[in-house]
This record gives structure tokens, C-alpha cells and sequence, in this order.
């Protein structure tokens, strides 16, 4: 009887699929881990990794008991390391390891969850080792999307996206993929701002836009939800992913956030996937395709929302979404050099250095002073992001 049992739990740990989580402490890394938890015949957490918060990665790892973990903050390394010390657990330090770690043979997927421009090249290492990626990191996409999934197509790679918008339109893709897109309707919630004109946001506090109506998430994406940037930036990654020209992708405000998007097909039938805003879905879809195992989330109720609303964006007054599509038309390394500006003044406004509408002044500026690059190289998308924050920061000191 022994044997069996014990033969029974080696086949089970051989059947999980072995997650590496890029940025376990952020928003999304957390709620990934609750989707580990409620799927432990399933899923393990392989790797994680943190930036700098070094207490919560320490309290992850006594509770998931993953291979590895990896601290970016190299100063950070020996309070992780002791904290460890007597647990079978690996640590490596450093942002070259947070890359590396991806390399593992024990790693089936790769879950990008960091944020901003700190996502490209680790996504890009995994790809090349052939993992599966489970992309919650747009910047990515944005950045390098050509670059990406070109790599991506090379080695045979899948990249499931996890933001809910494009998750959305990956399942309303399911068993459709023969089908021509007419076009997609990406949701927005319209942020805290919805119906603001320019004059109302002029004095506007980082503890205000921080408040979003109806998503729990990062500081920096909330505040582009604030701006409508994080609009814009899912417009370019679904450019990427789904193979679509700019005519094809429409953007509306959905103020419920109950529909998280919707594609339309050639005979003018639309598709919407709808459900709570709940990050966790998303997350648990992309880790699991195709499977949708049971969980106990919480259930829409339509009887709580007796009616759903939509309604046009405002591009004159939250003006990133049409530098976003304006970037992306023309293509190059100018989504680059968006995402780049948009990260230093992101920044900068949280610090109180630059108000909120100013923050569309330092990207248009960027725009149209960084040079343009055709067919940029991955060296040519370093170069440029890291020319555009110095030019950026210089406008804004």
C-alpha cells in the first residue's frame, strides 16, 4: 500500500505544470499565488522572483516552497539568503538572475509579471529557452512586439496573455480561429476621471488618481488607467498578438468593467467574454489553457447590474490613448519611445514633480524629438529607451 501511495504522489508532482512567477510580490504575482493555492494537485510555484521586497518574498517561499527564488536588490540578497538557510530553496540576486532562472528545466511557463520595460528582456530569455510565457507585462509587447513574436514563432512558443482585456479576446477566439476578425472592442473603465474635462484635472493629487472605481492593482498601471495610457499601451500589444492593423481595434468606455472585451467577425456577430473584475480569472485561464477548472470566486449576479453602459472615449482631454494608436501607426521604435516617456513621467507624477495633464506634454515631446527608427534591433530598442527616459527627464527638470 505504501508503495502505491508514494508512486501516486510522485506521478501527481510529475503531472504539475511547474510555474515560474517574474515578480511574485506585485499585484498580479500575488494573485497568481492564489490561484496556485486553490490548484495544488495542479500547479506549483517553481521560481519567484522580487524586486526589492524582500519580507514578502521570504513569507512566499516558506509557503510555497519553490526551487528558487530571486531578489533583484543585490543588497537585498543576504536578509533572503539567512531567512532561507534551512529550507531546500535556492536564492540568486540580481536583475541578470531574474533572466537567467527562466533558463531552468523544471520551468513549463513563464509568468511576466513585472512591470514596465523590466519585462522585455527576461521574456525574451525564456522564449528563447522555449518556455511558455503567461504575459502580464504589456510593456513587453509594446517595446518589442515585432522582435517578440517573431522569437516567439521561431521556437515554437505560446505567449497567453493575462491581461483581461486581451484574455477576453482570446477566448472569444476559442474554437473561432478560422474565422476572419472584423474588428476587436477593447473595454475601458474610464478610471477615476470618466467625464472630467481639462480644467477639472489641473490640480489634480497622485491619492486621487490612484483611487480606481473598480480594479485593485499597482500603482503605475493605475495610474495610466487614470490617463487612459493603459489603454493605449493594450492597443499596441493587441496589435501584437492578434495580427490586427490599427483600423481594427476600437476602444469604449464600459464603466461596469463587466464586459472586458468583445471581437467582432466578418458577418458583424460580436463576441463579448463577461465576468466580475476580478484579476484572478485571467490569471488562473492563461495558466491553465484549456481548461477551466472549478474555483469558488465570486459569481456575476445580472440582477446587480440591471443595465450596462458605453460610451466614446475622450481623446482631447486624455490624450495618451491617441498618442499610443499614433505611435503605433508609425510603428518602428516609436511605441518604445512612448513607453519609455511614459514610465519616467508616470514616475515623476506620483513624486508630485509634474502634474497630471503635463504628463501627455513629456511624451508628445519625446515623440517628436527622438529619431525614428525603421526596423529597430533589440540593441536599437535598448538604445532608445534608455536615450528617451535621459531626454525625458530632462524636459521635465
Amino acid at each position: 500500500m505504501w508503495v502505491v501511495s508514494f508512486a501516486r504522489l510522485y506521478i501527481l508532482e510529475e503531472n504539475k505544470k511547474k510555474i515560474a512567477i517574474l515578480g511574485s510580490t506585485g499585484s498580479i504575482g500575488k494573485q497568481a499565488l492564489e490561484v496556485i493555492r486553490a490548484h495544488p494537485d495542479r500547479l506549483q510555484a517553481e521560481v519567484l522572483t522580487a524586486n526589492g521586497n524582500a519580507s514578502l518574498l521570504i513569507e512566499q517561499a516558506m509557503a510555497f516552497r519553490p526551487n528558487a527564488v530571486v531578489i533583484a536588490s543585490e543588497d537585498q540578497y543576504g536578509v533572503v539568503k539567512d531567512a532561507l538557510r534551512n529550507f531546500d530553496i535556492k536564492v540568486f540576486a540580481g536583475i541578470k538572475a531574474v533572466a537567467a532562472v527562466t533558463e531552468m528545466d523544471s520551468v513549463d511557463l513563464v509568468l511576466t509579471a513585472l512591470v514596465g520595460y523590466a519585462g522585455l528582456m527576461p521574456t525574451l530569455r525564456a522564449i528563447e529557452y522555449g518556455k511558455q510565457i503567461a504575459l502580464a507585462n504589456k510593456e513587453t509587447l509594446v517595446v518589442a512586439g515585432e522582435l517578440v513574436t517573431q522569437k516567439a514563432r521561431e521556437k515554437g512558443v505560446n505567449i497567453y496573455p493575462v491581461d483581461s482585456e486581451h484574455s477576453a479576446i482570446f477566448q472569444c477566439m476559442a474554437g473561432e480561429w478560422h474565422n476572419r476578425i472584423e474588428k476587436i472592442i477593447l473595454t475601458a473603465s474610464g478610471g477615476p476621471f470618466r467625464g472630467k474635462k481639462i480644467s477639472d484635472l489641473l490640480n489634480i493629487k497622485p491619492q486621487q488618481a490612484l483611487k480606481h472605481p473598480n480594479w485593485d492593482m499597482g500603482a503605475k498601471i493605475t495610474i495610466d488607467s487614470a490617463s487612459l495610457m493603459n489603454k493605449g499601451l493594450e492597443v499596441i500589444e493587441a496589435k501584437w498578438l492578434f495580427g490586427l492593423q490599427s483600423s481594427q481595434i476600437e476602444v469604449v468606455v464600459h464603466p461596469q468593467s463587466i464586459i472586458h472585451s468583445m471581437v467582432q467577425f466578418e458577418d458583424g456577430s460580436i463576441k463579448a467574454q463577461m465576468g466580475l473584475p476580478d484579476m484572478r480569472l485571467p490569471i488562473q485561464y492563461a495558466l491553465m489553457y484549456p481548461e477551466r477548472p472549478h474555483v469558488g470566486f465570486e459569481r456575476f449576479n445580472f440582477a446587480r447590474y440591471p443595465s450596462l453602459n458605453f460610451e466614446q472615449p475622450d481623446m482631447e482631454t486624455f490624450r495618451n490613448l491617441e498618442l499610443a494608436y499614433d505611435s503605433m501607426n508609425r510603428g518602428g521604435n516609436m511605441p518604445c519611445v512612448l513607453n519609455a516617456a511614459n514610465e519616467v513621467v508616470v514616475d515623476a507624477f506620483l513624486k508630485e514633480k509634474i502634474g497630471f495633464l503635463q504628463m501627455s506634454d513629456v511624451i508628445e515631446s519625446c515623440l517628436a524629438k527622438m529619431p525614428y527608427i525603421e526596423s529597430p534591433t533589440l540593441d536599437d530598442y535598448v538604445q532608445t529607451d534608455r536615450e528617451t527616459r535621459k531626454l525625458a527627464s530632462e524636459i521635465i527638470n
